[in-house]
């Protein structure tokens, strides 16, 4: 268990019912300001994500691995009366609970907010899904990909004569995981001014996709026209693109009429700064075929690091294109401590990318590993509910927990 007084949410506790990435992307992010998260798993597979690979690490996911640190692990069977009561006496202990089920399917389970606050007002649960608990589409299932698209966003990603083109991260997931991490920080800040009484956050993956589009959505509400796909282009700014020099591709980000003028001097084009084509931000916008034209073999003369200094050197927004490696690599986030190693008890030596908050000048602090299946069964309800390992035995023998919570709990 990760406690720190110093922590931001510390001795808040967090029922954690996710799985995937959603929900736990979520509960991992509470759970990195100090929360107790206590993340409840089918004790016969655990979180299916557990089995997403490859690569696996000594038999452990590196997909569960990256989205599941400082939490514990109880194994509950949540389909049984037993698992059932179970959870509901974790529930009266907590202050949040978190699922991203579809709609209905806790209450069929007996698992509804009725039923988990009944004895415990306070009680905060947020509900994440595709499409909202509410509207003709609550029922239908919600995947990354299925929403990535159902938000339009696909539709604006890609060549402009290619297809649609999902982002490279699961950022659907992500996002809401995000949006849900701030609404039960706001949910627990309205309890304290409220006196204590808790409430339901809705949280839709497709809510938190659409909210993406902004200025996109944007240029539709004032023109009636749906944005195209663009590349890697910006709608009204040139040159705000990606480019190719003679080793490899970068950014350039030549925002406004300032920046316009210190590149042309960078690139020692001075006549493109009053040329009535691209004198101001719109017109090379609007003539951003012809710029790309000019432009386009003037960065193939010079490699990318060498226009990356010349235009940093300049104060022109630029940066080079990065492989994943590279940037798990990169110094700027190592010597930030935005790279943790922790010991995981089967996979060894797990890194990840760390919190990308700061208090101050503190960096992250450190963090628990992710758990093994069932790991800390025991150990939960002893700690949240003060039972003696007779009463979790008794509650075992019932069917609660499966075999898995007590064969691999570390209590």
């Amino acid at each position: 268990m990760r406690s720190s007084s110093t922590e931001a949410l510390s001795g808040i506790k967090v029922l954690d019912l996710c799985r995937v990435v959603s929900g736990p992307f979520a509960t991992m992010h509470l759970g990195d300001l100090g929360a107790d998260v206590v993340k409840i798993e089918d004790p016969r597979v655990g979180d299916e994500s557990r089995r997403y690979g490859p690569p696996f690490v000594n038999g452990e996911s590196s997909y569960f691995l990256s989205v599941n640190r400082n939490k514990r692990s109880c194994a509950i069977d949540l389909k049984s009366p037993a698992g059932r009561d179970a959870v509901i006496a974790l529930a009266r202990a907590a202050d949040v609970v978190i699922d991203n089920f579809r709609p209905g399917t806790l209450d069929k389970w007996g698992l509804s907010y009725a039923a988990m606050s009944a004895h415990n007002p306070k009680l905060i649960q947020c509900s994440i899904s595709g499409f909202g608990r509410t509207g003709p589409d609550a029922s239908r299932p919600g995947y990354d990909l299925i929403l990535q698209g159902e938000s339009g966003v696909m539709d604006i990603t890609g060549d402009p004569d290619g297809p649609p083109m999902k982002v490279g991260t699961s950022i659907a997931d992500l996002v809401t995981g995000l949006y849900a991490s701030q609404a039960v920080l706001a949910a627990l800040m309205k309890r304290e001014r409220s006196g204590g009484v808790g409430g339901r956050v809705d949280v839709s993956m497709l809510d938190a996709m659409a909210s993406l589009l902004t200025f996109n959505a944007g240029m539709y509400f004032a023109s009636g026209e749906s944005p195209k796909r663009r590349g890697n282009v910006h709608p009204t700014i040139s040159p705000y693109e990606t480019f190719e020099a003679n080793d490899g591709w970068f950014n350039l980000g030549v925002a406004n009429d300032k920046f316009w003028s210190l590149f042309c001097a960078a690139v020692d084009r001075k006549d493109l700064e009053a040329d009535p084509r691209f004198d101001t931000a719109p017109k090379r916008a609007a003539n951003r075929a012809e710029l790309g034209s000019i432009l386009r073999p003037i960065f193939k003369s010079e490699p990318r690091d060498r226009w990356i200094e010349i235009f940093a050197g300049a104060g022109i927004p630029c940066g080079a294109i990065r492989t994943v490696g590279e940037v798990c690599e990169a110094p700027q986030l190592v010597l930030r401590d935005m790279v943790q190693t922790v010991a995981h008890r089967v996979a060894g030596e797990v890194k990840f990318i760390a919190r990308p908050l700061r208090f101050g000048d503190s960096p992250p602090a450190p963090s628990t590993p992710p758990p093994t299946l069932g790991e800390h069964t025991v150990e939960v309800f002893e700690d949240w509910l003060g039972w003696k390992r007779a009463e979790v035995l008794d509650f075992a023998s019932k069917g609660a927990f499966g075999d898995v919570a007590l064969a691999q709990s570390t209590v």
